[in-house]
């Protein structure tokens, strides 16, 4: 399917505004319905983007457009389906952009709605797939008749999964996640043996083991991609039925594109209503109830950072968020959303149950490290609060994530999931304070000693180091440095001058102990 034939599908009225016949030959792989300024989070190359500009106001003149026209134009999107309703028109500076942009503009009058346009593209471009299919075909035609009636229909997944499966005996399947979570099974059968299914998992780097397909649509990421596998036990289908059948999975994840892409800008919402951290309770319980979520508690936050020398905030970004919502699907069996606070780090509010804390501790970490295996070339981190009883409370559990984090990420061969309620001692406390403010801290209570010991080759900063950990015992220092306990009392006292600290005083002690640990 091509944009020029979107003009063409009965019953929809759509309108060219703007476009080249060249771009209007582009192909249509999708669609994805967003009301937001920057949707470039949102968007796969191919797709046609509707929106009902609710983003633009006349007051915001062109600047607004061209952003939005820029985004459309980086993620390659396929053409703009621009909603009259809201403006009565499609306005000029929007026109505009998308011509310098070189992005195909057409026009959707207020009686089309956005569920028509989405329903009509999909049942077409699953009638070219059945036509560039035709005679290369596993599925009977009339299984396949049923499973596009049943895509058209929004039919479970599960129900998607036994239709397939009818006609193949005992053969069964399921469709799992990278984590080895299962997302469906053919109804009435029993769920796959976790163990043979991270075994056929863990051999993907090498190719796919049979009985595994990989599902490619819809998946933005590595962490975000689903798999058909087939049961050993029930007998193994032929690889072209399970690929067919991937096929069907794959258009059944699309054809949900829109309704999650709602969820997604909910829950960006909320993660930003909490870091502002201003809003009230019945606002923040507002927001909330959007997501699916209740406004009283047990509520915990949890946040998450996917860093990669070479990838951008929005990569990092997309990357975090598709591995706290796989995570937090494999461990929990319980309510959350998942958003982004704009900046790289992904924020998830789940709705837990009393005690259930301790549970999601001994279960995340585990989790969190298959994920990371699956992107070894990006760390990822995680923060999680302690439980807080309401949504008043959220966003001071919102800090208290984001400090487990940055403690998580400065950790060296320690665990990548840090827990608020872990923070148990003061290197614990240290470790959440962002790297440039302890090495600011570090540098002005012990610059001096240091450059003392570089100028000299002195052992200042060992003798403090060794004194504070006996406890301030000159005997036990001298012992510990095999010198005379003269020469730790002549070392304490330049330690002393050069850094304005009283070792006698427990403050004091605290102080420069606390820049020893920011190293």
């Amino acid at each position: 399917m091509h944009v020029e034939d979107l003009l063409r599908l009965t019953g929809l009225d759509l309108a060219l505004v703007w476009g080249e016949e060249e771009l209007l030959r582009a192909e249509v792989t999708g669609v994805t319905a967003t009301d937001l300024a920057d949707p470039v989070r949102y968007l796969q190359r191919g797709e046609i983007v509707l929106s009902g500009l609710v983003w633009w106001r006349p007051q915001d003149g062109g600047a607004a457009a061209d952003r939005f026209a820029a985004a459309l134009r980086e993620t390659g999107a396929a053409a703009l389906l621009a909603g009259e309703e809201t403006h009565g028109a499609v306005p000029e500076p929007l026109v505009r952009a998308c011509r310098e942009h070189r992005v195909p503009l057409l026009s959707v009058p207020p009686h089309t709605s956005f569920r028509a346009i989405t329903d009509t593209v999909y049942l077409r471009l699953w009638g070219d797939l059945s036509h560039t299919q035709r005679g290369l075909t596993a599925l009977p035609d009339a299984v396949r008749q049923d499973l596009h009636a049943l895509l058209a229909a929004d039919a479970p997944l599960e129900t998607l999964l036994t239709r397939a499966f009818t006609h193949l005996g005992d053969a069964v399947c399921s469709v799992v996640t990278p984590t080895g979570r299962v997302a469906a099974t053919v109804r009435g059968c029993p769920a796959p043996d976790p163990e043979a299914v991270a075994a056929a998992l863990a051999a993907l780097p090498g190719g796919e083991p049979d009985g595994l397909v990989a599902v490619d649509a819809h998946a933005r990421s590595p962490l975000g991609t689903w798999y058909v596998y087939a049961h050993p036990s029930a007998g193994t289908p032929p690889p072209r039925v399970l690929r067919e059948i991937a096929d069907f999975v794959g258009l059944h994840r699309a054809r949900g594109a829109a309704r999650e892409a709602a969820r997604h800008d909910a829950a960006d919402r909320l993660a930003a209503l909490l870091a502002r951290g201003r809003a009230q309770g019945t606002v923040v319980g507002g927001a909330l109830a959007e997501c699916g979520l209740p406004g009283e508690g047990p509520l915990v936050v949890l946040t998450a950072r996917a860093q990669a020398s070479s990838a951008s905030a929005d990569d990092g970004g997309r990357t975090a968020r598709w591995a706290l919502a796989e995570a937090l699907g494999t461990v929990v069996d319980l309510p959350f959303a998942v958003g982004g606070d704009g900046e790289g780090t992904a924020v998830a509010v789940l709705a837990t149950t009393p005690g259930a804390t301790e549970a999601l501790a001994a279960e995340l970490a585990p989790v969190w490290r298959r994920l990371q295996a699956l992107v070894p070339a990006t760390a990822l981190r995680a923060g999680v609060s302690e439980a807080v009883p309401s949504a008043a409370a959220l966003p001071g559990a919102l800090r208290e994530a984001r400090y487990a984090l940055t403690a998580a990420s400065a950790g060296q061969g320690r665990a990548t999931v840090g827990f608020g309620d872990a923070m148990l001692t003061l290197r614990d406390l240290i470790a959440g304070v962002p790297a440039a403010v302890r090495d600011a801290f570090r540098h002005r209570l012990l610059g001096p000693l240091d450059a003392h010991d570089r100028r000299t080759g002195g052992t200042l900063l060992d003798t403090l180091e060794v004194f504070l950990a006996q406890g301030g015992s000159w005997v036990r220092t001298a012992e510990q440095l095999h010198v005379h306990v003269n020469t730790v009392h002549y070392r304490i006292q330049r330690i002393e001058h050069l850094t304005g600290k009283d070792l006698s005083r427990l403050e004091d002690r605290i102080d420069l102990r606390t820049a020893l640990l920011c190293a």
